[in-house]
């Protein structure tokens, strides 16, 4: 037990407080949106829903493992990303994300597929703007001009030019199949330049892409290109006018057909991207680099789809370059774990990736004898990054740095979460984001708010009534818990994404609740050794030796439940457990740097020593009482 002349530095304490919290507020006031308000959850501020619609190649119903797999995936993500408070629902063959806030960006990033490959570049990766200028220039229908958009053919069909799937390539020298065939006096396809004084053909409609070196033979050189895509037919005919009812005697009209499965036409225009953007096929290859000019900038409908073992065009997520790709060398599954940061060096952020052992050989291998080319990391049918390897990189750990624009901290963490949690079982198509009312849970907060105001003033009343002086420092003690309380869930919603529901005021309430047991039982200690016949002075240091212990215990028991259930529940839950344990440890911090210095310094006071001002009067007294029934007995 400490003994009451122990040396105490009272105002170190404070001063160490007052330093946390001067700290914790100047990070409110001069980072991030320097807003001094805390994020509020679904319930508190409304949020945003976003519907995600499984896509399956052929065109099937997704499978209910298959739905919940991607559920606890997404799951994970969020809980990678925070306790942000949102939540991920199976509603029939779809997944619904709802995050708090106006942004749906966040939804969609949650239900983005993740399938990461690690493909070789081959040549050099092609401006989109060359190409339409090029394609322009040559007269090409629907180039547009730069930016112009190049139409694209209707779904489940190849586009003008394109053989169709299963066809043979064309032999060199003769027109692809389906292109149109050349006026008379325009020489063929292939066929010898034209003589002086005959006009020349137009120039090809894209560059072939230089050379790189590779350690496998380079490919031959692609055939002229075929014609480009002719503009797509309008989507669906003029409405005609209903028949009119059968004669009396005369057979019935055909039924009318039945309207076309949404799944379906998905599946047969997923078909056709595979087959003109993975084809081994160079001339429809370089057709898919076309094709996807006017494209990148829409969303992929391949994404998440791409075969790993055949080639791959592809254009960049800033949608600048078009990469013509090889089959992949590394999947996203042979990720160990994946983790986002600042590099010094190139002053960028970046996501890195640590590979599994067979990877982690394969990339050491496959390092060192590309040494000066391009290998592209694609997320989702999209080039992320094409890094030129400059060295042998061996250990399993390499780097993903952004493109143009390069990675900020919340792009690279949040591709770092998904890249760490797994690709999705699924892709998914996401619809227009829709508003979440916060009606009811703003009726709720205010009338909590109103209890727990009318419950704190009460407690702070009783205090005052029945410690005096000692009541005023709890109110003190309670003022500078909930400053920091709320300093630091401003600075958690802006770091990792906090946001404050019901469920996680409810857990603000009760842990206040716990420091101010921390005060009374302290308070009773004092009370105890001045009922011993010491004095207020010399009984607050070693009530507090005394009271300290049980605290801690206390404390410790209250932050061991919280952990436990927050990793054991789910949903709003966890966000009632994570406030809990937070004002359950600030409980420890206040009492030791605030409450316990406080009360020392009063205890100085010969003021503060008089029982009309700290309601120790009544305690006193049965002290005095015990020390003249004692002195009487040994009169005796």
């Amino acid at each position: 037990m400490a003994s009451s002349s122990a040396p105490v530095h009272p105002y170190r304490w404070l001063a160490l407080f007052l330093v946390l919290l001067i700290g914790v507020y100047l990070l409110v006031f001069l980072t991030g949106d320097k807003r001094s308000s805390p994020k509020l959850g679904i319930d508190l501020q409304g949020g945003t829903r976003v519907t995600l619609t499984a896509r399956t190649p052929d065109g099937s119903r997704p499978t209910r493992d298959a739905l919940n797999q991607a559920q606890q995936i997404i799951g994970a993500r969020v809980n990678g990303l925070g306790v942000s408070g949102s939540e991920v629902v199976i509603d029939g063959d779809n997944l619904v994300i709802t995050v708090p806030g106006n942004d749906g960006n966040e939804a969609r990033n949650l239900g983005q597929t993740a399938r990461l490959f690690i493909r070789p570049v081959i040549g050099q990766p092609i401006p989109v703007e060359a190409i339409k200028q090029q394609m322009q220039a040559a007269g090409v229908p629907g180039a547009g001009g730069p930016g112009g958009p190049v139409p694209a053919p209707p779904p489940g069909a190849p586009p003008a030019g394109a053989p169709a799937p299963g066809a043979p390539a064309p032999a060199a020298g003769e027109p692809a199949p389906g292109a149109p065939a050349p006026a008379a006096g325009e020489p063929a396809p292939g066929a010898p330049a034209p003589a002086a004084g005959e006009p020349a053909a137009p120039p090809p409609a894209a560059p072939a892409p230089a050379p790189q070196p590779r350690p496998y033979p380079e490919e031959p050189a692609p055939s002229p290109t075929p014609a480009p895509p002719e503009p797509a037919p309008a989507p669906g005919e003029p409405p005609t006018a209903a028949p009119a009812p059968p004669a009396p005697g005369q057979p019935a009209p055909p039924a009318a057909p039945a309207p076309p499965d949404p799944r379906k036409d998905l599946a047969a225009r997923i078909s056709f991207e595979k087959q003109l953007r993975q084809s081994t096929n160079q001339n429809l290859l370089l057709i898919a680099v076309q094709y996807m000019a006017g494209k990148c900038d829409q969303p992929d409908i391949l994404a998440g789809n791409d075969d790993p073992n055949l080639p791959l065009v592809a254009c960049s997520q800033d949608h600048k370059y078009i990469y013509v790709l090889d089959k992949s060398i590394i999947s996203g599954d042979q990720i160990k774990d994946a983790t986002s940061g600042f590099d010094q060096q190139s002053g960028a952020y970046v996501v890195n990736v640590e590979f599994k052992d067979k990877a982690s050989t394969t990339w050491a291998d496959f390092t060192a004898a590309n040494i000066g080319t391009q290998t592209a990391f694609t997320l989702d049918s999209q080039v992320v990054s094409a890094p030129q390897i400059r060295e042998a990189i061996p250990g399993g750990r390499t780097q993903i740095s952004g493109g143009n624009p390069p990675f900020t901290a919340e792009t690279a963490k949040q591709l770092a979460n998904v890249l760490k949690y797994g690709s999705l079982p699924l892709s998914f198509e996401s619809s227009e984001a829709e508003t979440v009312s916060a009606t009811l849970g703003l009726a709720s907060l205010r009338a909590g708010l109103i209890a727990g105001a009318i419950g704190l003033g009460l407690v702070l009343l009783y205090s005052l009534l029945y410690y005096r002086v000692l009541g005023l420092l709890t109110a003190l003690s309670l003022v500078a818990s909930g400053a920091m309380v709320f300093g630091i869930l401003v600075l958690l919603g802006r770091y990792i994404n906090y946001t404050l529901d019901l469920a996680g005021i409810a857990g603000l309430i009760i842990g206040i609740g716990t420091t101010a047991d921390s005060f009374v039982v302290f308070f009773e200690r004092i009370k105890d050794e001045i009922r011993e016949g010491r004095s207020f002075r010399s009984a607050v240091p070693r009530g507090w030796a005394r009271a300290r212990k049980t605290i801690l215990s206390g404390n410790a028991v209250t932050f061991l439940a919280a952990a436990v259930l927050y990793f054991l529940a789910v949903g709003q839950v966890k966000g009632f457990a994570f406030t809990l344990g937070l004002t359950t440890i600030l409980d420890v911090v206040v009492v030791f740097l605030v409450t316990w210095p406080m009360v020392y310094l009063a205890s100085k006071s010969p003021t503060m020593a008089k029982p009309a001002f700290n309601g120790l009067g009544a305690v006193q007294q049965i002290a005095r009482e015990r020390r003249a029934a004692a002195t009487a007995t040994g009169r005796r």
